[in-house]
């Protein structure tokens, strides 16, 4: 495996409220290789994008803070570092692409503006090589007539457009770690999967990271090399993108492949995971998806579950691969699921 740039240690991103404190993700721990492409999966409010915020330092503050857990970046712990070295980190060496690109442009400055302040601030180039830096990448990402578009204002261009010069805005600067948060979202199915090829080929040529934030599993397995799963602000599952959607193991990652609708069968009604996503609360006692669980059993609602070894590297955030459980309680479930899933 490829050197790790990327690596997460039990971060915990709270926010101070009226109403107290509120942990918004939870010993979050998370590792990415040089040119590997990882997936952050999960429901609405699960946490993943605090999670990327939290990584460039994005967080609001107040009411937002990181409480505890390391942001290591090339080995360099970037939970601690001050907002100057931040400045210097940000779009440099690591980029983002927020999920809406209209409210990440400035309306009032033409995209050649903001694409070449960005790379006169990081690379200390003339303007006259940033502008043709700009044309280049916008180029590279496939907008036509770059020459001129470089001169129009965002609200000129379309989504897809807009979307495609953030990922050149990202790129410009040849980042080691590229944060994608919903990139797709509200593009058309057809500019959905250019704008994926594109992240594909920058993946390749460049040998990019990327951490891509999705709730759309078939963006997952499009683009990804491996899966974290996500849910109520914890990691519940981690594994390569073909065991988790082929061979899901937490409770949680299978009520998601099982919601996925299917070409093939003439099932009336869609599965849906029953309940709702408890609401983020200090001390919570027992498994956060217990009360929705299929497999629950009595310790699932008396004791907080870590992440436990399911085999091939891969981890669960379930007591049914607790080893002082024995097999027993796996089997049961295995069986339980087959005569469900039948």
């Amino acid at each position: 495996m490829s050197e790790i740039v990327l690596e997460i240690k039990d971060l915990s991103t709270h926010f101070f409220t009226d109403r107290g404190e509120v942990p918004a993700i939870e010993q979050v721990s998370i590792r990415v290789h040089k040119g590997e492409v990882v997936g952050i999966v999960g429901e609405s409010g699960c946490g993943k994008s605090v999670t990327s915020l939290s990584i460039m330092q994005l967080v609001p503050s107040p009411p937002g803070k990181i409480v505890s857990g390391e942001i290591n970046f090339k080995g360099e712990d970037l939970a601690p570092a001050s907002e100057k070295r931040m400045k210097k980190i940000r779009g440099n060496e690591i980029s983002m692409i927020f999920q809406e690109p209209m409210t990440s442009l400035n309306p009032l400055f033409t995209i050649g503006n903001q694409m070449i302040e960005a790379l006169r601030i990081h690379q200390k180039v003339s303007k006259k090589e940033a502008r043709e830096k700009s044309i280049e990448m916008l180029k590279l990402v496939g907008i036509p007539r770059a020459e001129s578009i470089i001169d129009e204002y965002p609200h000129q261009l379309s989504g897809g457009m807009r979307q495609r010069v953030m990922i050149a805005m990202s790129m410009s600067c040849n980042p080691e770690l590229l944060i994608a948060d919903e990139p797709t979202t509200a593009l058309d199915v057809t500019i959905q999967a250019q704008i994926l090829e594109l992240m594909r080929k920058l993946n390749k040529e460049k040998d990019t990271a990327i951490l891509l934030i999705t709730h759309d599993l078939g963006v997952v397995a499009d683009i990804c090399d491996r899966v974290i799963v996500m849910y109520s602000g914890q990691v519940v599952e981690e594994g390569t993108k073909r065991e988790v959607l082929k061979d899901p193991k937490h409770p949680y990652s299978k009520g998601l492949i099982r919601s996925i609708p299917k070409l093939h069968g003439r099932e009336e009604k869609l599965y849906s995971i029953p309940g709702t996503v408890p609401k983020p609360k200090m001390d919570r006692i027992g498994c956060r998806f217990a009360p929705r669980c299929e497999f629950a059993f009595e310790r699932c609602f008396k004791e907080n579950p870590g992440l436990y070894p399911t085999g091939d590297g891969r981890s669960s955030r379930c007591f049914l691969y607790d080893k002082s459980e024995g097999d027993k309680k796996i089997n049961a479930a295995t069986n339980k699921e087959a005569t469900i899933g039948g």
